[in-house]
């Protein structure tokens, strides 16, 4: 008899050899230039159950560019694996064609030449087309936002976040999870989690006085779905303290408790969940461990690292699904559910392209409504890209727009070196686009976005770029905290990805002279985002606007300041 491990990989290799995942449908659509919404949407539907999974919206209400990266390096075990793929090995891997729409939305090459011809992608009013679309075949769908939600844009920092949370009422979600949420302050989100018409769930929030489970965020809740009883656990960002400033949630405390998330899995199991989902914000990788980890979970929708990914990667008996960003792509899941086990699934990435995705006409006014007290501010121009300058924000060391940024706090700020975060949200520019305030916006908005200017010695220098390189490459996922290496500006350095922590970083070097970092000496450094409370310093967009509105047209030139070795 065959074992339900082999089933499901047999499911997965069907799903990458015929299409059962529905990404080949879309590929196929995609090489032959035709797409159109019927096809995008296209779906033999499956089984007795239904997943929607959105995540890492970041406040991104509107149609945007949003380039792929084409550095995401792995380490340890998951070296050259997915979601570590990118360019021409990811498109070789899943079959895609050069140049075709599923390039333009999977890949990074060609992204400016592609973006013209395909058109931005996402916005809300589209997406809510596409559950709409879903939930018309599988009525009791269960739609999962995966949390950075409230976060990321001009409209939602003046509004606290309610313009987002008015949007995402009207498609209706039945469960969120959370991360930068929470940087709007505890008071702000228990008066919203308060009011929230869905589930908004965390198995991993704790009282950080007690270290008890909070009561406004319930460990997990039950749907019916297909007449099968369906147990959604949350698992928010595990990291908030750390990553993020803990003074504005100090209340909360949160960490994997991979031990907790088996006694909720045991605990609904023993209720008669028949379907076990985590509705996780971890990163991939520690998506990946954690599924090797805990036994029971049949579906992890996984956020946090932006990651899009045509196929479910499968752990044990699990599959993990990745949901990509920004609004760009809506994951639909069906599952055969037999007798309290999950025997099959099929899956379909759908890319949000704007211009082929007709807007659901009633969250598309909902939206105008939203942004029209701020639109005067939202849409004054106060630069341009070059013709051969594209901004963008991803990659493991340096995205054009981090190099705008740094270029903006040296000269605004009169220092020798600056230090932007790796966040790794933020839509793209094109070339010879013009740049408006919620471009610049997009990319900085933040609750703690003061530009400090302080010293710095060279050894302290060196302490943070191994602070931050140890989050991204240890070996252990356990010990990433997702999101990219700070950026520098005036600074150059060579990284080992494969030594130990205190030991990656070396060759550090003062760009505007060529000299080596002195560990002695002291360096006026500028940079942003820092989780000190006290923080001060002008606002990091008054920063970037300032100097974009004294160059007029924006070209940067090629940063190879920092040499990788090991990737």
């Amino acid at each position: 008899m065959i074992s339900r491990r082999d089933f499901l990989q047999t499911s997965m290799a069907a799903a990458a050899l015929y299409g059962a995942s529905g990404f080949g449908n879309w590929a196929r659509v995609a090489a032959q230039q035709s797409l159109t919404q019927d096809k995008l949407l296209e779906f033999d539907t499956f089984g007795n159950v239904s997943l929607i999974h959105v995540t890492d919206i970041h406040a991104q209400l509107k149609p945007i560019y949003f380039r792929e990266p084409s550095v995401n390096i792995g380490v340890g075990g998951n070296k050259g694996a997915v979601p570590h793929v990118t360019g021409a090995d990811f498109r070789k891997l899943y079959g895609i064609d050069d140049g075709s729409p599923s390039a333009y939305a999977l890949s990074h090459s060609d992204f400016s030449s592609l973006a013209q011809a395909y058109g931005r992608v996402g916005g809300l009013d589209r997406v809510s087309t596409v559950i709409n679309s879903i939930r018309a075949a599988r009525p009791d769908a269960l739609l999962l936002d995966g949390g950075d939600t409230w976060h990321g844009s001009y409209t939602c920092h003046q509004t606290a976040g309610q313009d987002m949370v008015n949007v995402m009422n009207a498609l209706k979600p039945d469960a969120m999870t959370f991360h930068w949420e929470f940087t709007l302050g505890s008071e702000r989100v228990n008066e919203i989690v308060e009011g929230l018409p869905f589930a908004a769930l965390g198995q991993n929030i704790f009282d950080a006085e007690w270290d008890e489970p909070t009561e406004l965020f319930p460990p997990y809740k039950f749907f019916e779905s297909g007449g099968v009883k369906v147990a959604v656990i949350g698992q928010a960002f595990p990291y908030m303290p750390i990553a993020n400033p803990g003074w504005m949630f100090p209340e909360y405390s949160f960490g994997i408790r991979d031990e907790r998330m088996q006694e909720m899995v045991d605990e609904v199991r023993a209720q008669g969940a028949e379907l076990v989902v985590c509705l996780s914000h971890n990163g991939f990788d520690v998506d990946k461990q954690m599924a090797g980890i805990v036994t029971g979970i049949d579906v992890i929708l996984s956020g946090h690292t932006h990651d899009a990914l045509p196929e479910p990667v499968l752990v044990g008996e699990t599959i993990i699904v990745a949901s990509g960003s920004n609004g760009k792509f809506v994951s639909r899941v069906d599952l055969d559910v037999r007798n309290g086990r999950m025997m099959g699934f099929r899956h379909k990435l759908i890319p949000i392209f704007s211009d082929v995705i007709t807007p659901d006409p009633e969250v598309a006014q909902l939206i105008d409504d939203q942004r029209a007290p701020y639109m005067d501010a939202l849409s004054e121009v106060i630069g341009q890209t070059a013709d051969d300058q594209t901004l963008y924000r991803r990659g493991n060391f340096n995205g054009t727009w981090d190099d705008l940024i740094c270029d903006a706090l040296i000269s605004e700020r009169d220092a020798d070196i600056a230090l932007s975060p790796g966040v790794r949200w933020g839509p793209s520019i094109l070339p010879g686009q013009d740049i408006t305030r919620e471009d610049i916006w997009n990319v900085t908005s933040m609750s703690y976005g003061e530009a400090y200017r302080t010293e710095m010695t060279g050894e302290f220098l060196h302490v943070v770029l191994e602070d931050v390189a140890d989050n991204l490459f240890n070996p252990d996922p356990y010990y990433q905290q997702g999101g990219d290496m700070v950026r520098v500006g005036g600074l150059g350095y060579r990284i080992d990805v494969t030594k130990p922590q205190g030991s990656r970083i070396t060759e550090m070097t003062l760009l505007k002279t060529g000299e080596i970092i002195d560990p002695s000496k002291t360096y006026q450094v500028a940079g942003w985002a820092s989780v000190n409370e006290g923080t001060e310093g002008p606002k990091i967009w008054d920063v970037v606007e300032a100097h974009i509105a004294k160059q007029g047209t924006i070209s940067l030139d090629p940063n190879n300041s920092v040499k990788v070795v090991g990737a």
